[in-house]
């Protein structure tokens, strides 16, 4: 008999699992409809109170189950793959539009549900999603748009800096200009960080038309969870941009930061780079080849800057209408940086972070990049990121030049350790014979394209490049 009584519980209870399993997505199913009902403004009668009560009780139970997880997924090592890896983001590949691979939140994908990210200083980040009608427990919602980056590198770096902000340009310009962020959420390697470099923040600000908000995650802005209204991230850099696009985005920034500047570049006339005297002043003054030697101290530094400086100055004075000018980036400000890029032919600079700028330079233009002993032995692929720019921006690398000479490294196989700060020497015969030749065939080229587009047209096709699509 108690056998029998036994086995009857045992029924019942699986009865009553059964039962609560079949009930349990059809409660949350309801929670879910009634979420949608109040975001569209019904209210609940008297009559269905105890209804509303049920619902604010799984609304309640929603925010306290939000599940977060590690921005940083540790199984998975592909880069960006671990960044917010519940989610596939949009490939690109056959796209027309040819944008870069990305996140929309919300979106289809996650069933509507927000971007929520818990940064506090000193801890990994972690992400949830969650809708808006039921956001994690002490979360504040940030209105408005939020460009998310996440990048193995530091912001800091203008190189790796250009990476993550080039596919925002590309998307904002292809919105018309309407996708205009709100905030800025940048990561590298799943930890929030505070900002850009100035550099940087000025070419988005420009680019942008507004300033860059970059959230903190941190008190009293923010003392759990911060939400965002929308999301759109990019993970992977400029992975799946487009050459096409990139370099739309590239003939963007370059217009809006010269735009930003007060910069305002007047095309010459065949008749004027033919017979110019290299004076400076009015149009009929201008130089025909505007050279830049952009020095730096320090690391990756010439060992004897004047001799360098003579050698090229010796080159230009061969050819007619030709100007140079020997500065340092430390000296300039951003602004600075634009105008005077915006009047080089051709940008005669050891390899570093200042080379960044030849994306202020017009199309076609001409750089010549310099390392120290050892680079080429030791540095990788890495060392070929301004030819790669350069390439993509519309320019014309024309070659590099390590130095021969110096003190080996022979048990030291890091860059970092030996050789990567050494400075640079210079060979003058070599230069000489590189520069006649560079310059040359420079003052030619800008020749050709005065004759072949005269100077009206060239004035609108570059505000063109300001024109949001």
């Amino acid at each position: 008999m108690a056998k029998k009584k036994s086995t009857s519980n045992n029924l019942l209870q699986c009865r009553l699992k059964t039962a609560l399993c079949l009930l349990a997505p059809l409660l949350l199913l309801a929670a879910f409809f009634a979420l949608q009902l109040q975001t569209l403004g019904f209210a609940f009668s008297p009559a269905t109170r105890p209804c509303a009560a049920a619902v604010d009780d799984l609304v309640g139970r929603l925010r306290s189950l939000a599940a977060f997880h590690r921005l940083k997924d540790p199984r998975e090592p592909a880069a960006g793959a671990w960044f917010i890896s519940a989610l596939n983001d949009t490939s690109s590949g056959g796209d027309p539009d040819g944008e870069a691979r990305h996140l929309v939140l919300p979106s289809p994908a996650s069933s509507g549900r927000l971007l929520c990210v818990a940064a506090p200083p000193g801890v990994d980040a972690t992400y949830a999603l969650a809708w808006r009608d039921a956001l994690p427990l002490g979360a504040a919602l940030r209105p408005g748009l939020a460009f998310v980056s996440e990048s193995p590198y530091d912001y800091n770096n203008l190189w790796h800096g250009l990476t993550a902000l080039a596919p925002f340009v590309s998307w904002h310009a292809r919105s018309g200009c309407r996708a205009v962020p709100a905030r800025w959420a940048l990561f590298q390697r799943g930890g929030a960080r505070m900002g850009m470099s100035g550099w940087l923040t000025s070419l988005a600000e420009a680019a942008m038309g507004v300033e860059m908000e970059v959230e903190t995650f941190r008190p009293p802005l923010a003392d759990g969870p911060v939400c965002f209204e929308q999301a759109l991230v990019f993970r992977r850099q400029m992975d799946g941009l487009s050459r096409e696009r990139l370099l739309a985005a590239f003939d963007f920034m370059r217009c809006k930061a010269r735009a930003s500047c007060g910069v305002a570049t007047a095309p010459l006339s065949p008749a004027t780079i033919a017979g110019n005297n290299g004076s400076r002043g009015g149009d009929a003054g201008e130089p025909a080849l505007r050279v830049t030697l952009l020095f730096r101290r320090g690391a990756r530094a010439f060992k004897d800057e004047p001799a360098v400086a003579r050698v090229f100055e010796k080159q230009c004075a061969r050819v007619a209408g030709c100007v140079v000018t020997a500065t340092h980036t430390d000296n300039l400000t951003f602004c600075d940086q634009v105008r005077l890029m915006s009047e080089t032919d051709v940008l005669v600079t050891p390899h570093g972070a200042q080379v960044t700028n030849l994306l202020f330079m017009d199309r076609s233009s001409s750089i010549m990049e310099f390392y120290p002993l050892g680079w080429r032995q030791r540095a990788g692929g890495g060392q070929f990121v301004y030819r790669w720019m350069a390439s993509r921006a519309g320019m014309r690398h024309e070659g590099s030049w390590w130095d021969p000479h110096g003190e080996p490294c022979p048990d030291s196989p890091d860059i970092l350790s030996c050789y990567k700060s050494r400075q640079i020497g210079h060979d003058e015969a070599y230069f000489a014979e590189w520069a006649a030749k560079v310059f040359a065939a420079a003052r030619e080229r800008k020749m050709v394209r005065a004759v072949l587009a005269p100077p009206e047209e060239r004035r609108r096709g570059a505000a063109a490049a300001c024109d949001c699509t």
